[in-house]
């Protein structure tokens, strides 16, 4: 089963429906639910969100949304390995660093982000979520060519 570990913009497409991306980031999503990919956010990640949430509908409805999604996605430790990982990148957002280093500690097969262009170096395969889509249904002819396209240039 492929590991996958989300960014936070493709959880927030979710949550907030945001149009266009909304359907596929729902696609994405739902592999986790349905047992076809394991699906991770990183700690920070789900700090992130459980903030932008409660400021917008309240502590309480942002504690269950938090559960919904602790439900369903397993969290990438963020502790001081995958800090220093994430300096020795250095990028200038530390906190995209942070993504792809605990993407990285995590053992996931691929980085799953709206910007892969952000992530640009990481020691993970970057995937968008139309991306992924196909390669977690590898009997669609088209996902050998996303494979290629998208590895990272250490095991290339």
């Amino acid at each position: 089963m492929k590991r996958l570990l989300f960014d936070i913009n493709v959880i927030l497409d979710v949550l907030l429906d945001r149009l266009p991306h909304a359907d596929v980031a729902s696609d994405v999503w739902g592999s986790v639910e349905d047992g076809r990919a394991a699906g991770l956010l990183s700690a920070h990640a789900v700090t992130t969100l459980h903030y932008l949430n409660a400021r917008e509908v309240g502590p309480r409805r942002a504690r269950q949304t938090t559960d919904a999604i602790l439900s369903v996605f397993d969290v990438a430790t963020v502790d001081r390995h995958v800090l220093h990982s994430a300096l020795a990148l250095g990028w200038t957002d530390f906190e995209d660093a942070v993504t792809a280093a605990a993407a990285q500690r995590a053992k996931c097969d691929a980085l799953i982000t709206r910007n892969p262009a952000d992530f640009k170096g990481s020691p993970v395969r970057v995937l968008t979520p139309a991306e992924v889509l196909p390669w977690l249904n590898p009997a669609r002819p088209d996902a050998a060519s996303v494979l290629r396209s998208r590895r990272p240039r250490s095991s290339r």
